[in-house]
């Protein structure tokens, strides 16, 4: 957090005072792949279809509330009731809602880092303690007999499946031990589910585990990041605190529109995600391959240390790549001498050179693996 003046830190709730807010840490660039956003343009039948929920908007109208023809749309596509559905401005705010309501002092929520570092920013907020189970420093998978041992001892757990920025999933049987152990609330954030195989989602387990919460997002498949749009599937009186401690009208008629005609046009979109998938096979392949030597007249020099890069597998839409021995200097070589944004990840505990490159169209794809064979050529 920027420094706060004497007034400001006396007037601040105490457990604040050293919060530091999430930064996307963006630069604008002509390819930017560090959001994770899908950048491939809308297809023409889900567009269609949204220009025509749009034209007929009630500007004038508060929107509904609890946004119950969105609901219906999402029950339909899920196989639930609306009654299990809560939708928000966003993950994020269903994140913070999660916390706001079962979270706070006195609570501890479980959390596997590298992970989204939301989940503890938003606990921070609320006071509630973070506890960790750190995945294996060169898998990133969890170690499931310590992840139950710590859930039988926490109020909330968040397991994310693809997780964010490791693109690994979690194990359906694990899941089901966490929700066993657990004597409060589970959350699988599955933000980027769409990308992963069908029978990955925690979804089906919802039936048999009443602790179990999955949030579910549009900025990512639906390639509808800026409508801020998630929605959370759980039991229904989970639903219900939800909705009780939400932003009045949180999500505006515009969303709503948009967001009801997207997941009805929702078969428009699996050619899409299905190419991101293919490119998402190419791009990792690529990268791990031998980069090719500099031709002598390379406007690119490449860069001095040799270098080795590791690619992980993932079932999101991106990748995550370590670049040994300096992904900081890569990462800001891409962005001033080629254009390109990517998300470093090196500040972060167990990430240290860890670039997160989101799968973009097949030419922002192709300069990514341009680029990085410039840049890592004569050291690898």
């Amino acid at each position: 957090m920027a420094q706060l003046s004497p007034r400001m830190q006396e007037l601040l709730q105490p457990h604040l005072t050293g919060i530091e807010p999430y930064d996307p840490n963006f630069t604008p660039t002509p390819i930017n792949l560090s959001a994770n956003e899908n950048t491939y343009p809308l297809p023409g039948a889900a567009r269609d279809a949204i220009s025509a929920a749009l034209s007929v908007v009630p500007f004038n109208r508060y929107p509904d509330p609890m946004s119950n023809n969105l609901r219906d749309e999402l029950a339909r596509w899920h196989g639930v009731s609306r009654d299990a559905i809560c939708v928000g401005n966003g993950g994020d705010e269903l994140l913070y809602n999660f916390m706001l309501a079962f979270g706070g002092e006195g609570r501890t929520l479980l959390t596997f880092p590298p992970d989204f570092s939301e989940y503890a920013f938003f606990a921070s907020l609320t006071g509630a303690e973070v506890k960790r189970v750190w995945r294996d420093s060169e898998t990133f998978e969890i170690d499931a007999d310590a992840a139950v041992q710590a859930a039988a001892t926490s109020n909330l757990v968040i397991l994310t499946s693809p997780n964010n920025p490791t693109g690994n999933l979690a194990d359906l049987g694990l899941v089901e031990r966490i929700c066993d152990a657990c004597p409060g609330l589970v959350m699988v954030d599955e933000a980027y589910g769409e990308f992963a195989p069908a029978d990955a989602s925690a979804v089906p387990l919802l039936a048999t585990h009443d602790n179990l919460v999955i949030l579910k997002t549009l900025s990512k498949a639906f390639g509808a990041a800026g409508i801020r749009c998630g929605y959370v599937l759980a039991p229904a009186d989970v639903i219900e605190v939800f909705a009780a401690v939400r932003q009045i009208y949180s999500v505006n008629v515009l969303t709503q529109a948009v967001a009801r005609a997207a997941v009805g046009a929702r078969e428009a979109y699996a050619p899409v995600v299905e190419q991101i998938k293919a490119e998402r096979t190419r791009l990792a392949d690529a990268l791990r391959a031998p980069a090719a030597p500099l031709a002598d007249d390379s406007a690119a020099p490449a860069l001095e240390a040799p270098v080795s890069v590791t690619v992980w597998p993932s079932e999101g839409n991106f990748v995550l790549v370590r670049v040994l021995p300096d992904a900081s200097a890569v990462r800001r070589r891409l962005r001033d001498e080629y254009g390109i944004l990517v998300r470093d990840f090196s500040y972060a505990p167990g990430l240290e050179n860890c670039l997160r490159i989101t799968v973009g169209t097949p030419s922002e794809n192709d300069a990514v693996i341009a680029a990085l064979a410039e840049l890592t050529g004569e050291g690898r």
